[in-house]
């Protein structure tokens, strides 16, 4: 039975919580002789885990402060679906394996749903399936019935729909009512927490080849995510070497990394910007050409932020050959980008670290794991 608190937050909650959403995420993975436990869920406030459950540990543990002030029987609820999804996962990805004739190796079935409050008012659910990195069957709201995407998803998606199952018509009813509510609860005890504001760190770190020099401006420790980092030299921006990717840190700040080349002999007049929600104006910090920190810094810190990382991302280690093909892949089937890998090597050994981030076909962030050896 629902607690007090909670009808008394229903009943009193008349504030608009735009621009918030609550994720799940759900990956079931077939081979756990690689050290990774068969099952994890995790669970997001817009950019803040709080939840994370694994088959391995078997509890799952609310992680900010705040989110235990709650009450109503969520956490027996999302404790039991947890469990009962665990043994559902399983089942579903050896079918699907023995389905595509794939009886050993490496698999793994993910799902994602849940639900947005929108800036205009409006509200949104989604539930989507991926299977070994790409869009599998997705949930037709509309019409209350799971979609394949690939023809191997056709028999999951009939049983899914079918009357005895109706999959479809009840995670509809969830996505648009009972997802809305805890919705609106969580932003109301987390607001303060997830509206404030946490300044950038900023090192800057030099890397040198017999004939090159590249400049890495690491900034780190920074909340919330967006933020705009740039090279400058003499006041004017300089094109970089690389896509700007914010990655995030294990404590709910983020990092970045931004490259420009340097010419030998022009190193002078170099800076970096940044332009973030916790600064009055913009903070700028000058190379000093005799300053600038050597790069192996810049590895052993990427490699930790990479060990650290929970929630958008996957740390895997594995043994592979030195002479592989390059790790870094974008798969675009139709035209859209549903893959991006980025592997961080540490010290030229032979253990990857992979971090991999899925684009879903509307913008939904899945979480991949992905092994390339």
């Amino acid at each position: 039975m629902e607690g007090p608190l909670l009808l008394l937050l229903i009943s009193g909650v008349s504030e608009v919580f735009s621009g918030y959403s609550l994720r799940y995420y759900y990956t079931g993975i077939s081979s756990p002789g690689h050290g990774l436990p068969e099952f994890y869920a995790d669970a997001y406030l817009n950019e803040f885990m709080i939840l994370k459950y694994n088959n391995r540990t078997g509890n799952e543990v609310p992680i900010p402060e705040w989110i235990k002030k709650e009450d109503g029987g969520y956490w027996d609820r999302d404790r039991k679906i947890s469990k009962d999804t665990e043994a559902a996962f399983k089942h579903h990805l050896r079918s699907v394996m023995k389905r595509l004739n794939q009886t050993r190796g490496l698999h793994y079935l993910q799902h994602i749903y849940g639900c947005e409050l929108r800036d205009d008012g409006s509200t949104r659910g989604y539930s989507e399936y991926a299977y070994d990195g790409k869009d599998f069957m997705e949930l037709d709201l509309k019409k209350a019935v799971y979609v394949p995407v690939v023809l191997a998803a056709q028999l999951s998606a009939q049983n899914y729909n079918s009357p005895e199952v109706r999959a479809g018509e009840r995670n509809k009813d969830y996505l648009e009512k009972e997802c809305i509510k805890w919705l609106r609860i969580h932003a109301q005890f987390g607001r303060e927490e997830m509206e404030k504001t946490v300044a950038p760190q900023v090192t800057i770190l030099k890397q040198e080849s017999d004939k090159k020099t590249w400049l890495h401006c690491f900034v780190y420790g920074f909340y919330p995510r967006d933020i705009d980092v740039t090279w400058k030299r003499h006041g004017i921006e300089v094109p970089l070497e690389e896509a700007k990717q914010v990655l995030p840190n294990s404590d709910g700040t983020y990092q970045i990394r931004v490259t420009v080349e340097v010419a030998a002999e022009d190193r002078e007049g170099y800076s970096c910007h940044m332009d973030h929600p916790s600064l009055d104006q913009t903070l700028t910090v000058k190379w000093e050409v005799k300053s600038g920190s050597s790069f192996w810094v810049l590895v052993v810190s990427i490699t930790l932020a990479l060990i650290t990382i929970t929630g958008l991302g996957i740390v895997i280690q594995m043994k592979c050959s030195a002479s592989e093909k390059d790790p870094q892949t974008n798969l675009t089937p139709g035209g859209k980008t549903l893959l991006k890998l980025n592997v961080y090597q540490q010290n030229l050994s032979t253990y990857k670290y992979a971090y991999t981030l899925h684009k879903g076909t509307r913008s939904q962030d899945f979480l991949i794991l992905m092994l390339q050896c």
